[in-house]
């Protein structure tokens, strides 16, 4: 440690101190809550016949849902300092688009559904936020998240080998035939599933965190369910992230200087694509062609461009604030409900959802909405390229993750979706971002953690805390 930091830390009255406890027990708690939003209630398998809201769960489910809200709750209380400190970091749209959703119970067309929505999207930020709050070190967020992914990957192929009727899809169309789902609701789900273990893996054998065997053996697990889930846009988004992570992590040091500008076209491209499909921008027809070639989906024969256009008409009624967070896929077609125009449209057809994540977003929030989705993937991608000059690694694995996200959501819908775990890891990874960068901004000051399990406020006095951290962000040190 310099003599400036220790200087630092003898004024401070104590040092900075590392707090490794309860690391296992946080690590359990987001492999539960990932555990959660991906296998049925009860693991209830036989029930999977609709894609509509989920309706209450069971004892045990809200059991578990229960503890992670009160274990959650502790460990922010518990680390009240170090959350204030994370929240001056933390991308400002992703609270605010919840208090956007939380404002849209005014106005939603089933306000019962956009609570019990907004209950289990509040879950899933508070318990991704304590998940940052201890433990902590650098390599924390793929360490947790790539085993238990793994885990449930390797779990669906032993499913679809033991009971192929639940794990397989049964149905008759033809881009479900012989897909699997594994322990998914969705072949769909264990696409997207597959694609993100994947690129953990590949990301894990390109910075040398782990060996190769390893790598290989998990890696040849998720692209087993990848292949065997027949899904074209997650297959297709892996290929693209895999090219993407390579040209981040081992391209000439020459071409490193242009790597933020080539993202921020990537970014724009994916946005410009996202605009064209909700008619904001002219030429769609053209601009949607390299989109049906990337995917391998054709969006009148995928029933997807129908799909977009009853939820267009449906959007022009209530474009500046939609019609509630969460209030428009009612569990199933219910009569009487604005998503029934689907079974009179579409032949008597209930897709679920818009099969677009950006789409999703206008029917419910508005375009006030859109509005905070594009500005939250700008601050993410922001907070990504500071982080990638600080930490390489761990930047171009946070930018390999958003870009897995931008082009899925093209034709799935998971962003800010609490019926995707999707979600789960993204907001997670968004958490995690925020505390790289703290991290990096308190070591200016006190440099180098103790090894010491006593750490009251993320390792120092609260008001010392502040006091730093505000000079840092006023640019002094």
């Amino acid at each position: 440690m310099d003599p400036r930091t220790s200087s630092n830390t003898r004024s401070h009255g104590m040092p900075w101190l590392r707090d490794d406890r309860y690391s296992f027990l946080l690590a359990g708690m987001i492999w539960v809550l990932i555990v959660l939003m991906i296998v049925p209630d009860g693991f209830d398998y036989q029930s999977l016949t609709t894609t509509g809201a989920p309706s209450a769960g069971g004892a045990i489910s809200r059991m578990l849902w229960l503890g992670l809200l009160a274990l959650s709750a502790i460990i922010i209380c518990w680390r009240a300092g170090l959350a204030w400190l994370l929240a001056h970091i933390v991308n400002p749209f992703l609270l605010l688009f919840v208090a956007l959703a939380v404002a849209s119970i005014a106005w939603s067309i089933d306000p019962s559904l956009s609570v019990r929505r907004l209950v289990r999207m509040g879950m899933i930020v508070l318990a991704c936020a304590a998940f940052v709050l201890m433990g902590w070190h650098a390599r924390r967020y793929q360490t947790v998240v790539r085993p238990i992914l793994t885990i449930v990957l390797l779990g669906s192929i032993v499913f679809g080998l033991v009971s192929p009727t639940l794990a397989i899809h049964q149905e008759t169309s033809a881009e479900l035939v012989g897909a699997w789902r594994g322990l998914a609701n969705h072949k769909n789900g264990l696409g997207a599933l597959s694609c993100i273990a994947l690129i953990f893996w590949f990301h894990a054998w390109l910075t040398r965190e782990v060996r190769l065997v390893p790598a290989l053996a998990g890696g040849a697990i998720a692209a087993t369910c990848l292949v065997l889930s027949r899904s074209s846009t997650s297959l297709a988004a892996t290929l693209f992230v895999m090219v993407f992570l390579v040209m981040l992590l081992r391209s000439a040091h020459g071409l490193r200087p242009y790597v933020p500008y080539l993202i921020a076209m990537l970014v724009a491209v994916l946005l410009i694509y996202a605009l064209a499909i909700l008619n904001l921008i002219p030429g769609h027809g053209t601009l949607m062609a390299p989109i049906t070639a990337l995917t391998g989906k054709d969006m009148w024969s995928s029933g997807r461009a129908e799909i977009w256009a009853v939820l267009s008409d449906h959007i022009r009624y209530h474009p500046f604030l939609g019609t509630g967070y969460g209030a428009y896929w009612t569990a199933g077609p219910v009569v009487g409900t604005d998503a029934y125009a689907f079974m009179w449209r579409m032949g008597s057809f209930y897709p679920g959802t818009a099969h677009n994540g950006y789409l999703d977003i206008v029917n419910d929030l508005g375009f006030a909405g859109l509005v905070l989705l594009i500005a939250y993937v700008i601050a993410y991608v922001w907070q990504s390229l500071q982080l990638l000059g600080i930490d390489r690694h761990q930047g171009a694995l946070y930018l390999a993750l958003f870009i897995q996200q931008a082009i899925t959501n093209l034709s799935e819908t998971h962003w800010f979706s609490v019926r995707s775990v999707d979600f789960v890891i993204l907001t997670l990874a968004t958490m995690a971002l925020a505390r790289g960068l703290l991290e990096h901004r308190l070591r200016l000051i006190f440099g180098e953690p103790h090894a010491s399990v006593r750490a009251p406020v993320g390792g120092m006095p609260l008001p010392h805390a502040q006091t730093s951290f505000a000079r840092i962000q006023g640019g002094g040190t």
